[in-house]
């Protein structure tokens, strides 16, 4: 009988380890895609304690009821800093991933997959498992979820508020809180822009980004800034220069 137990029980009990829970579905906001476009960036960044000036382009494509993003960056005499990408479909809480990778400076490329047949988020980076209940986003396709929240809702998206997003990493996923700063203004190679600076600050114990974002709604609600900051004192800022539109 204990061959038995440790036979066909023993492994249901152990796959049961591996999937996280996510007991219900993230926020359903309300939410109004932007056009599709092209935006370049100039960026300073401290990658290894090594300061760095270069440039990014951050690709943001909607239609057919699918999307995609593709954030690059590159550092002079480095080379490509980031490469994000993020591609899926559009349902009823807005932007559906289906996939997410992503290759840092002297790290391994990694991807998340959301299956959506087996309705769960899976890692190559680890044995992780979360189950897909609706809303979840990856820490790419996030931006412009928010983006697509702040479009839909602009008398709400206000200082003093909060927005709540279930994120997958490249191991594993949590729930991310979106704090509205302040209205600031920003100053770029467009001019200046009155901006709405939101943050995105990890729990005290959380080795993850911390995430700043300035939203132009002049400009479609896009990101007029990007600061991505870890506590190893390392960051990349993302400052626009460029807006190409693009037909969707």
């Amino acid at each position: 009988m204990t061959t038995l137990i440790k036979r066909f029980f023993l492994p249901a009990v152990l796959s049961c380890t591996l999937l996280s829970v996510h007991a219900a579905p993230a926020a359903k906001y309300k939410t109004n895609l932007p056009p599709s476009v092209e935006l370049a960036y100039a960026i300073k960044a401290r990658q290894r304690g090594i300061p760095v000036d270069g440039e990014a382009t951050l690709r943001w494509s909607t239609g057919g009821g699918r999307f995609s993003v593709i954030n690059e960056a590159r550092a002079i005499l480095i080379g490509k800093i980031l490469d994000a990408r993020s591609e899926g479909e559009i349902d009823p809480f807005g932007l559906a991933p289906i996939s997410f990778t992503e290759k840092r400076l002297r790290k391994e490329s990694a991807t998340t997959t959301f299956d959506r047949a087996a309705g769960t988020i899976r890692f190559s980076a680890s044995d992780h498992r979360y189950p897909i209940n609706g809303g979840e986003q990856d820490r790419n396709s996030v931006i412009w979820q928010l983006i697509a929240v702040a479009r839909a809702t602009t008398g709400k998206i206000k200082p003093g508020t909060s927005w709540n997003f279930f994120v997958a990493g490249l191991r594993d996923a949590e729930q991310w809180t979106f704090k509205v700063i302040n209205q600031e203004k920003l100053r770029t190679a467009l001019g200046e822009l009155n901006t709405l600076h939101i943050s995105r600050v990890p729990p005290p114990d959380s080795k993850e980004q911390h995430l700043d974002i300035w939203l132009a709604p002049s400009l479609e609600w896009y990101p007029a800034q990007l600061r991505f900051s870890d506590d190893n004192g390392d960051y990349i800022e993302q400052t626009l220069q460029i807006v190409r539109k693009k037909d969707s």
